[in-house]
């Protein structure tokens, strides 16, 4: 394990992520991060003697669709259901985070299904979500 730091949002906070050794200080990330910009599953990183991330040696092509629930929204645990089905239905890899943040990976040639997005910029759209795809 490996650390990505997010103090730039937050004093002293990190994101912890799952990654596979190639060298020394070589790491394929082997997780969907859910907070951190610019680091994507399978891409390889470089880090420190701290163990923190330092550089993005090589981009996978894989893309990350992050989306966090509002915790407090009336919809919330049916939203999280429909989204559940609808990311398993299209087949695409995918991690919750405290029932509230969904991280789903975007393989290289990937798009989310058009019934996806649809859920997403309508639920967006009542205040219920926000969502975001990064590369």
């Amino acid at each position: 394990m490996i650390h990505a730091d997010l103090s730039d949002r937050e004093d002293g906070w990190r994101e912890q992520l799952w990654t596979q050794q190639l060298a020394p200080d070589r790491f394929e990330v082997a997780c969907l991060p859910f907070f951190t910009y610019g680091i994507c599953y399978r891409d390889v990183v470089a880090i420190d003697s701290n163990h923190l991330v330092t550089a993005v040696l090589e981009k996978s092509g894989h893309r990350t669709l992050r989306v966090a629930l509002v915790i407090d929204h009336p919809d919330r645990d049916q939203l999280h259901e429909l989204l559940h089905d609808s990311t398993i239905e299209a087949g695409l890899p995918h991690e919750w985070l405290q029932g509230t943040y969904l991280a789903v990976d975007l393989p290289p040639g990937t798009d989310p299904t058009a019934a996806l997005v649809k859920i997403l910029e309508a639920s967006a759209q009542t205040g219920a979500l926000h969502w975001e795809i990064d590369s």
